[in-house]
């Protein structure tokens, strides 16, 4: 098989991680592969780190934007990519030396699946220090609705990217693989699951996750169920006992908070302190 694989390696602040990614393509034991790098805009030393690599082999490519974000700087990477299938990766991640080995013909013999992942590592610092195992399965967008189970570096076909556009650059604040996702799938094509860890995803203290799941998830969510409201109207049953599931279960967690030792001893610590602004309030208002 001689079929060409495209890697997309977005980089924005992340060149300290870069080489040890690039160093993970070039590993890979199936030798018929691109790999194009794209700056976004980093302010970092990101292109020295990347001219180092381009001298190493010729596979190596380097496209430099102006900061747009992630979906924007994948979306650039793939527009100048030769090969049939992309491998989104991101700049701090690594890959298995038999990732596209094994993945790029499980894709090839099934012209249904649009998209091919992979069992993966959680890592911390470097990949022989796991912390978390992912097993995840499924198979088309109803699996994929309320959860996102397929890693941002799956393996899928570049005309599935062509048919939904692209990634959403609106979505600046995450979740947009998973949009791209349902996007793909909802329209009939299927997805699978290779029972290998074949992928080592990197836990950083800080990262674009991290900020998303801290501060973005309720927002990312209702564009998600807005812009794909008809796969969401058309199971409506099921979206309705998800939904209600959640705000019963944040109802209920709320109720345990106000339950606890801890919250009723702070109000007790708490009271004097609200005492004494209502006194300091009251002599304001009075002046």
């Amino acid at each position: 098989m001689k079929t060409l694989v495209s890697i997309i390696v977005p980089c924005f602040k992340q060149a300290h991680f870069l080489s040890e990614s690039l160093q993970s393509v070039l590993d890979q034991t199936y030798p018929y592969w691109e790999c194009i790098i794209v700056n976004d805009g980093s302010p970092d030393n990101t292109e020295l780190v990347v001219k180092q690599w381009l001298g190493n082999d010729s596979r190596f490519k380097y496209i430099y934007k102006d900061n747009g974000g992630l979906p924007s700087a994948r979306n650039a990477g793939i527009k100048n990519a030769k090969g049939e299938f992309i491998l989104a990766l991101d700049a701090d991640d690594i890959l298995h030396a038999d990732y596209i080995k094994k993945m790029l013909p499980v894709l090839v013999a099934n012209h249904r699946l649009a998209i091919v992942s992979c069992y993966r590592y959680f890592f911390i610092k470097n990949k022989s220090n796991i912390i978390k195992e992912y097993k995840a399965s499924g198979s088309n967008y109803r699996n994929l609705m309320f959860e996102n189970r397929l890693m941002p570096s799956s393996l899928y076909r570049k005309k599935c990217w062509e048919e939904v556009g692209g990634y959403d650059e609106s979505m600046n604040k995450g979740f947009e693989d998973w949009e791209f996702w349902l996007n793909i799938t909802k329209r009939g094509w299927e997805f699978q699951f290779v029972e290998e860890f074949l992928f080592y995803y990197r836990k950083a203290k800080k990262s674009m996750l991290t900020d998303t799941l801290a501060h973005h998830v309720e927002t990312n969510m209702e564009y998600i169920f807005r812009k794909h409201q008809d796969i969401y109207i058309k199971h409506f049953d099921h979206t309705a006992e998800v939904l209600f599931y959640h705000i019963k279960t944040h109802r209920l967690g709320k109720k345990q908070i106000k339950n606890s030792l801890e919250y009723k001893i702070g109000k007790l610590i708490m009271k004097p302190f609200k005492m004494l602004c209502q006194l300091f309030s009251k002599a304001n208002t009075s002046k």
